[in-house]
């Protein structure tokens, strides 16, 4: 048994299987998830897991060189945006409207769902490699 890092069968197998440049997506429990795209559902109940937690164990075992945010958040959500920009301090950042940003969805290689039901806190991470370029 598996006794540390993430848990959950799934998730660990697709972040085990990501390449250099594959895009996933970490969102709220009331993003629309594209047809066609695996979904982990982590959802317990409204708040449960929140963004933060998943969004930590994902970097704990992920390299991630970008990511694409929405706009709105800047000023939706200010607290989860210094967060994820702590947490990703030298990772490319793009900026997009977030109905561009569901539009993009429909090309990531999975999608995780969270139980976070705060605004815009969804976003599409670009993996990276583990060694130096």
């Amino acid at each position: 048994m598996k006794k540390s890092g993430i848990l959950n069968a799934q998730l660990a197998g697709y972040i085990a299987a990501l390449g250099h440049k594959d895009t996933f997506m970490i969102g709220d429990a009331g993003m629309p998830i594209p047809k066609g795209v695996p979904i982990v559902d982590l959802v317990l109940c409204g708040g449960v897991p929140t963004f933060r937690q998943v969004m930590d164990a994902v970097l704990d075992e992920t390299v991630v060189e970008g990511y694409v945010i929405a706009d709105e958040i800047k000023e939706k959500n200010p607290v989860l945006l210094q967060y994820i920009q702590e947490k990703l301090p030298d990772a490319e950042v793009t900026w997009v409207p977030h109905v561009e940003l569901k539009e993009m969805s429909v090309n990531v290689k999975f999608a995780v769902r969270t139980g976070e039901f705060t605004p815009y806190p969804n976003i599409i991470l670009r993996a990276g490699v583990a060694f130096p370029a």
